[in-house]
């Protein structure tokens, strides 16, 4: 890669190259430890003399911007770059749209690894130990020959042919869902799959209704696409169909694990919105997030298996499946909505990668997902188990979970007057990271309660864990 050095007309040569490099290193472009091109090489990229060049190096060596090492060549000094001020956002033209993306709250971000805690609850993330390294890397292996073979044009919008079949096999298999290839559009992640649909959708003004408490980036986003979020409580059942507004154009439910607080929708509840939705001429966003992993009961139906009208957008990531570095998603669309989707998909980003396409249509149809799904389902339903007996044994004086029967999530209610905040912040102290469920409320009251994530902490962690909140708990409440 040649250095990015303009020589402009034969006069002051060594200046103009001293001056753009010294430049260039007290800016940062030129990072610490960065070596220069060989003088001869430069010389010949530059059409300069050879000598020019040794020179300002020698020159910027005894300033101390530069520093040789003998047999291996010349390198960038560390020392404090100095960085331009730039224009604040203030000032510019489109200060009011920055401003309103700034002051977005932050949901459900996972920390780095310096900022974890040893003993963490946190949501949506899954133990690396028990990802199928070898059968991935097998899968990654072919997609690479695959890439190797093609014509490196761009790929489809709507995804890979191998993969989208795969998708729909699998979902018709394991949750019923009934679709072809050609309803399959692969997303990165579901938050994409949600961006896509509520582009075609959505203008400024447009009534979308959620679950409420729900969840918190789904808001956020259909709220940057100019839509007026209603949040409709939820009983036992599911959300109040009754108290989705007229008008409404957006339906965004969770109905086989509620998020965040577990419970399924009923059936009688799932025919009512149904209904409910075709009258109002409404989406519904069904966001299948983790029901792949169920413990009690007999499995329920999908809302887009019981949609005979074409209304239903089935949404659904491997992020909680796989691992989430992987970002890849999903939608099953109605025919009312794909082509849409699928211009905005390619408008927005051509098309999701296809080296994890073609990895992951492997690893699907060599029956490795599900081989991995039953084994997570294994170690998960011990956690659970774990946590459940706890909630009710020793803790059950101030806690209590909520029923829930899938999913790698549970949370539960306070049961006494207590300071949330000032438990999560003690639980810090002692290694455990703890959440409250305030945040996911909108519009309703919000409850006292706590997150309680599965999906990462190890089993033998769980009641050490505990015992330090048990603790807590006896001084707090």
């Amino acid at each position: 890669m040649e250095l990015h050095v303009v020589i402009n007309g034969r006069k002051d040569l060594a200046g103009q190259l001293y001056n753009q490099l010294r430049s260039a290193i007290e800016s940062g472009r030129l990072t610490a430890g960065t070596q220069l091109p060989p003088s001869r090489l430069l010389a010949e990229q530059l059409g300069i003399s050879r000598k020019t060049i040794s020179d300002t190096y020698a020159q910027l060596t005894y300033e101390n911007f530069l520093t040789g090492v003998v047999g291996k060549g010349t390198y960038v000094n560390a020392r404090s770059s100095k960085v331009q001020r730039k224009r604040s956002h203030t000032e510019l033209g489109g200060f009011e749209v920055i401003e309103s993306w700034r002051n977005l709250p932050v949901f459900l971000r996972h920390p780095t690894l310096e900022g974890s805690l040893r003993y963490d609850f946190i949501g949506g993330a899954t133990s690396k130990g028990q990802f199928p390294q070898d059968d991935w890397r097998r899968c990654t292996a072919h997609a690479l020959r695959q890439i190797a073979g093609s014509k490196g044009l761009y790929s489809l919008p709507e995804g890979l042919p191998a993969l989208r079949n795969a998708i729909a096999q699998h979902i018709a298999f394991s949750r019923g869902v009934n679709c072809q290839d050609e309803d399959v559009v692969v997303c990165n992640g579901a938050q994409q799959a949600l961006d896509l649909i509520a582009r075609v959708l959505i203008s400024p003004g447009s009534l979308v209704a959620m679950e409420d408490p729900g969840y918190p980036p789904a808001r956020l986003l259909f709220g940057t696409h100019g839509a007026t979020v209603i949040g409709v409580p939820v009983d036992a059942e599911g959300i109040v169909v009754d108290r989705i507004p007229r008008g409404t154009r957006l339906i965004h439910v969770t109905p086989s694990h509620q998020f965040p607080l577990g419970m399924p929708m009923s059936q009688a509840r799932r025919e009512a919105l149904l209904a409910k939705a075709h009258e109002l001429g409404a989406i519904i966003i069904e966001d299948d997030y983790d029901s792949e992993f169920r413990y009690e009961g007999r499995p329920t139906d999908s809302l887009q298996s019981m949609d005979e009208r074409g209304i239903v957008a089935y949404v659904g990531t491997f992020s909680k499946t796989l691992l989430p570095e992987l970002r890849l998603g999903y939608a099953i669309l109605p025919p009312a909505i794909l082509e849409a989707v699928v211009r905005a998909k390619q408008l927005t980003d051509l098309h999701t990668s296809t080296l994890p396409q073609w990895a992951l249509a492997k690893f699907i149809a060599e029956g490795c997902l599900l081989k991995h799904i039953r084994r997570c389902h294994t170690v998960y339903a011990g956690r659970r188990e774990r946590i459940l007996t706890r909630m009710a044994g020793d803790l059950s004086p101030w806690l209590e979970a909520v029923p829930s029967t899938a999913g790698f999530h549970m949370v539960v209610m306070c049961k006494v007057p207590m300071d949330i905040a000032l438990v999560i912040e003690l639980a810090k102290k002692v290694e455990v990271g703890l959440y409250a469920i305030d945040s996911f409320f909108y519009q309703q009251a919000p409850r006292a309660g706590l997150f309680f994530g599965f999906g990462a902490i190890e089993t033998l962690d769980i009641d050490i864990a505990l015992d330090r909140l048990r603790d807590i708990l006896q001084q707090v409440a």
